[in-house]
């Protein structure tokens, strides 16, 4: 406890300093009726800790909390819960069975992206198919994300694959080479890179293309989307592919940069101690002119109409 507040942590993008730490002690001592959402709240005013349009990071700080208990760093109160606690497990339900065998070519089948709104009908089917379908199941994303379900106009309600873009992996060397930023810029503009953490296509669905066409599609909705939910547009998407199961074919074919490979650590290992994950190609798509040294600006980047990746 005593190093942390004196020394300050990082977390999120964000730098606490020990009077932030020992703020965050105050609060959760001196009220220790708050529940954990409110405790959240609370420490997220106290700190001004919110996403370009103004919405507190509660998520994300609630987390910082649940870290802080955990690593012992400080000491907060038993928290009482405001809701009752959900099922980990998704059941699978009749939405989700299996369709009769689709197949074709793109060129035949008009695409749309639906994007998902959480508390929806099409949100519990967003879980229910990729928790079924993905080999990695569903997690809940973590701070910002967006999910969109793929549909073709000719088969309507008939969704073909899924698509999830939530926060990136806080280091990753070959991406961090390839920016060319420094920490500090690092953590200033972490929040401009957005993963594509899941990518789904229903296992009875065979259309040549369709892989490369949702992510063409998501590169050009997604900056729009982004910005009307949480403010600001991000510049950089990014992308682990497992090598071990895919080659990823359909991200080149997307134009997707190909930069390297992970070392086999957890996105948020920062010691270098957790290993044993599988090694994932990386691959990243440039949403802007420039994108690098907007990345590296010491002022937050401005979005400007999607080129080339440079």
């Amino acid at each position: 406890m005593d190093a942390g507040l004196q020394t300050g942590l990082d977390f999120g993008g964000r730098r606490f300093s020990p009077e932030e730490l020992s703020l965050i002690v105050e609060v959760s001592r001196d009220f220790p009726s708050l529940s954990l959402t409110e405790l959240s709240s609370t420490v997220c005013e106290l700190l001004t800790w919110k996403r370009p349009n103004g919405k507190l990071k509660y998520k994300e700080c609630r987390a910082f909390l649940e870290q802080l208990q955990a690593d012992g760093v400080v000491s907060l109160p038993a928290l009482r819960k405001t809701a009752p606690s959900r099922p980990r497990a998704i059941a699978a339900t009749a939405q989700s069975e299996p369709r009769a065998p689709l197949a074709g070519s793109v060129g035949d089948l008009p695409l749309w992206l639906h994007l998902v709104e959480g508390g929806s009908n099409l949100s519990s089917l967003w879980n229910e198919l990729v928790d079924r379908y993905h080999y990695l199941r569903f997690r809940v994303p973590f701070g910002a994300n967006l999910r969109y379900l793929v549909e073709s106009e000719r088969h309507p309600g008939q969704y073909l694959a899924c698509l999830l873009f939530s926060s990136p992996a806080w280091k990753m060397a070959p991406r961090d080479e390839w920016i060319g930023w420094n920490p500090e810029q690092r953590k200033r503009n972490l929040q401009y890179v957005v993963s594509n953490s899941r990518f789904l296509i229903l296992p009875w669905v065979s259309i040549r293309g369709l892989a490369s066409k949702s992510l063409s599609l998501a590169t050009r909705q997604l900056p729009q989307d982004w910005e009307r939910l949480y403010g600001y547009r991000p510049l950089l998407l990014e992308t682990l592919v497992d090598c071990s199961r895919f080659l990823g074919t359909c991200y080149r074919a997307a134009n997707w940069i190909h930069l390297g490979k992970t070392q086999g650590r957890g996105r948020m290992d920062r010691d270098h101690e957790a290993h044993g994950h599988a090694i994932k190609d990386i691959y990243v798509f440039a949403l802007c002119r420039d994108v690098r040294r907007r990345l590296c600006q010491d002022t937050p980047p401005v979005f400007l109409e999607p080129s080339e990746p440079d």
